[in-house]
């Protein structure tokens, strides 16, 4: 009962340890429009499709009522939109400095196609922030089978329709025998409304929002206690497993085999 494919979400699980390339980018946008928001703000709703994520950032109570104060009147679907026009060039212009791969990404993706797995990938990004990314990735040494970004249907996380594109793109069936790897709540949700079993990452991504220095500098006690924060998060959404970085994914995956050949189900 071979598992058939790895379908990986991009910052924070491919790239970007910590995913951190859109964090400065949304704090800008809504500074040039006169509202502050914060780092911890703008995490928030990370995982969604980035107009969605602005959508959730501006008509949250206390950022809305910020809205109010700067411009007298409570934000609309037009200010959503002017809000992503500024962010979605913001992102583009810091990617290559956030485009590095996570450690251990190469090993796993070439154990797993060795395993005779494809490779599929959705993201929260938009196609021109990908278009700028998908190169850096591929020069060093990532091209996944596929990429399905936000905005390329008619809705994206947390529903299933681009997982049901990456499994049309790449020509993989049942979901059970395909594996979703993410390191948000919305992510693990796609997964779960498509029917594969999820996996996420505690310490690579949004959910402990460090990068690879500052978290090596964490001591040993701050770190478990991080992961311990960040991994009851992603359960709570449903993951079935939560290990720390995609480097730790190999043993999953046996196990995950092995729970199939038992006959079992996501």
């Amino acid at each position: 009962m071979a598992l058939k494919a790895l379908i990986l979400d991009w910052a924070g699980t491919a790239v970007d340890f910590g995913s951190r390339a859109p964090m400065g980018a949304f704090v800008e946008a809504f500074s040039r429009v006169g509202v502050t928001i914060s780092i911890d703000e703008a995490r928030g709703p990370m995982g969604l499709p980035k107009r969605d994520h602005v959508a959730a950032l501006l008509y949250a109570p206390a950022i809305s009522a910020r809205w109010q104060d700067a411009h007298g009147s409570a934000p609309t679907e037009a200010d959503v939109d002017k809000v992503l026009a500024i962010f979605e060039p913001l992102n583009v212009e810091v990617i290559a400095e956030h485009a590095d791969l996570v450690p251990g990404l190469l090993d796993v993706v070439g154990a797993a196609r060795a395993r005779g797995m494809k490779i599929g990938s959705t993201t929260g990004y938009t196609r021109p922030i990908m278009e700028r990314l998908m190169p850096l990735a591929a020069a060093a040494g990532y091209s996944p089978d596929n990429v399905v970004c936000a905005g390329d249907l008619a809705a994206g996380r947390p529903s299933p329709l681009m997982m049901y594109r990456t499994f049309a793109d790449i020509g993989v069936w049942p979901p059970e025998h395909c594996v979703k790897l993410d390191d948000t709540e919305p992510g693990i949700a796609e997964g779960l409304a498509a029917g594969t079993w999820t996996v996420g990452l505690a310490l690579s991504g949004n959910a402990a929002g460090l990068s690879k220095a500052e978290l090596d500098r964490l001591p040993a006690d701050e770190r478990a206690a991080l992961r311990a924060r960040a991994s009851d998060r992603l359960m709570r959404a449903g993951a079935h497993f939560v290990i720390d970085t995609i480097a730790d994914l190999s043993p999953v995956l046996e196990a995950i085999e092995a729970r199939l050949a038992a006959g079992m189900k996501p």
